[in-house]
């Protein structure tokens, strides 16, 4: 390709395109001038790929060009005619692959392509040469390792490796290093704590040339320079100058039960929030392994994260055809975790109920053929379990409780009930005003019916039929049954909470209500 090639602004009539006069710093920007007297707005870095008589093409409208705005710059000065720079927010980038010159690139795709430049195109060392190294004014063959700048064996462990990058950033902060420094050791932590990315940079210290993946696959914004294609659609990086990854951060609370463990790492996937956060033994401060999956959906605990989070994505095959699916996923440098004061009790004690489970499985077993024909007090399932030899203080609601349900719910409606019922895979609530069905599990409803006259009848009539039959009315179930209605989980259990209060005719506090709303909502940002 050739720089001499430019884009067609032809059927792009919402494009400006301007020749640099001047360029005048104007403290934290800098402002180009036209010579019909117009100007644009652009970040000092930015400006500091601008000569005078550079032709700058840009959005119509945009008086300033914000870090991820679209901007190309032509460059006129002979001794500059090899490279242009072009600024764009990027989504998705693709693995690597070859061109047909065999050459090694990934693909970085332009969502919004306001200047007709819809992809990227990103020579694997370029990528090499920015992401993965610690110095970038170093060619690759100079560089100190990411284990040389984190003092640490190349087979360290996960949570070694944290312990040794808060050393380092403490000896460096010690010291005022350079930004520079810390930026690099920061970098270096990144990269190496996650797995898939620590694998791409071993493989390339064995062999540079090896295929180079782009951290969380694109997603920010890029500042490029290189040519572009002769029909303006793709632009050929030869050199990354910036890249400023989609950042957001987060603080709110995640039940430990949802964390999956492993031997020497932890995965929080939040399906709803559409996150990730990767754990080391140092970063969650517990003594675990892989067994806690047997049994953490016993936890009732939540735990406190604060982290800066970055986009993800990449394509997934549904329903025959190709869709981005994209999440978040937590910085390794920029996580903290709070742990409730007593979390250690709580393991101890669901440890201690799994054990009974598989203590006391065939009484357990007994058990739940009692309650799978017909819904048996708890009280009455109490004195079975002293019978069957089980301990008094066993839980014998646990046994139908599902690993992703949401233990305030349960408790809500516990500190209402006068009784309670266990029934196949429910909970039937008898409370002062109302009968309430809940099924322990994500997903399920909150099922209302009014206080009936004779429970014992209520009990039998609905061990017979089915949710189905109550919502559609089938055989006047909803009306005989006394059917008010379902209050949905949905995201906020707040909102469930004051809707609940509402139907039992408890006294409602507005303010308090949409303050807690306010505040749900501030947690999950």
């Amino acid at each position: 390709m050739s720089a001499a090639v430019s884009i067609k602004t032809d059927g792009l009539p919402n494009v400006c395109q301007r020749k640099v006069v001047k360029t005048n710093p104007t403290g934290a920007k800098t402002e180009c001038l036209f010579p019909d007297g117009t100007s644009i707005l652009v970040s000092n870095f930015l400006a500091s790929f601008i000569r005078a008589g550079d032709e700058l093409l840009f959005p119509l409208g945009n008086e300033a060009a914000a870090a991820g705005a679209q901007i190309y710059i032509r460059k006129t000065h002979p001794e500059e005619r090899r490279w242009d720079v072009f600024q764009a927010a990027i989504g998705y980038a693709t693995q690597p692959r070859k061109d047909k010159r065999n050459n090694l690139f990934v693909s970085a795709e332009v969502p919004d392509s306001r200047l007709g430049i819809s992809a990227i195109n990103l020579p694997c060392e370029a990528l090499r040469d920015y992401i993965y190294v610690g110095n970038r004014r170093r060619g690759w063959d100079r560089q100190s390792s990411f284990y040389e700048l984190l003092r640490v064996n190349p087979k360290v462990s996960p949570a070694e490796l944290r312990l040794a990058f808060k050393l380092r950033t403490l000896e460096l902060g010690t010291a005022r290093a350079p930004a520079g420094d810390l930026r690099a050791l920061n970098r270096a932590f990144n990269i190496i704590a996650r797995p898939e990315l620590r694998a791409c940079y071993d493989a390339l210290l064995n062999d540079p040339t090896s295929p180079t993946l782009f951290p969380c696959g694109g997603f920010g914004s890029l500042l490029v320079a290189g040519d572009i294609s002769r029909d303006g659609s793709t632009f050929y990086a030869s050199r990354i100058l910036s890249f400023l990854p989609e950042q957001k951060f987060r603080h709110f609370r995640a039940p430990l039960r949802k964390v999956d463990f492993y031997a020497d790492q932890a995965i929080l996937r939040d399906s709803r929030r559409k996150l990730e956060v990767f754990f080391d033994q140092t970063s969650l401060p517990l003594s675990w392994d892989s067994s806690w999956n047997q049994w953490k959906h016993l936890l009732g605990t939540k735990i406190g994260i604060k982290a800066t989070f970055i986009q993800n994505g990449k394509y997934q095959q549904h329903a025959g055809g190709w869709h981005l699916a994209q999440w978040e996923t937590a910085l390794p440098s920029r996580i903290e975790v709070a742990l409730p004061s007593n979390v250690a009790e709580q393991v101890a004690e669901a440890r201690k109920t799994h054990h009974r489970f598989g203590e006391f499985s065939e009484a357990l077993d007994l058990i739940r053929i009692r309650i799978e024909s017909a819904p048996v007090e708890r009280a009455d399932l109490q004195k079975l379990c002293a019978e069957l030899g089980i301990p008094a203080d066993f839980d014998i609601s646990l046994i139908t409780w599902k690993p992703d349900y949401d233990a305030f719910y349960y408790k809500q409606l516990s500190k209402r009930a006068r009784r309670l019922y266990l029934f196949q895979s429910e909970y039937i609530f008898d409370l002062e005003r109302a009968v309430i069905a809940e099924t322990p599990q994500l997903g399920h409803a909150t099922y209302l019916f009014s206080k009936p006259i004779n429970m014992t009848e209520f009990l039998a009539l609905y061990g017979r039929v089915t949710k189905d039959d109550i919502r559609r009315n089938r055989g006047n179930l909803a009306e005989r049954l006394g059917f008010l209605g379902r209050l949905i989980h949905g995201l906020s259990p707040q909102r469930w909470l004051k809707d609940l209060k509402l139907r039992m005719g408890e006294s409602v506090d507005y303010a308090l209500s949409e303050d807690q709303s306010t505040q749900i909502k501030r947690a999950e940002c």
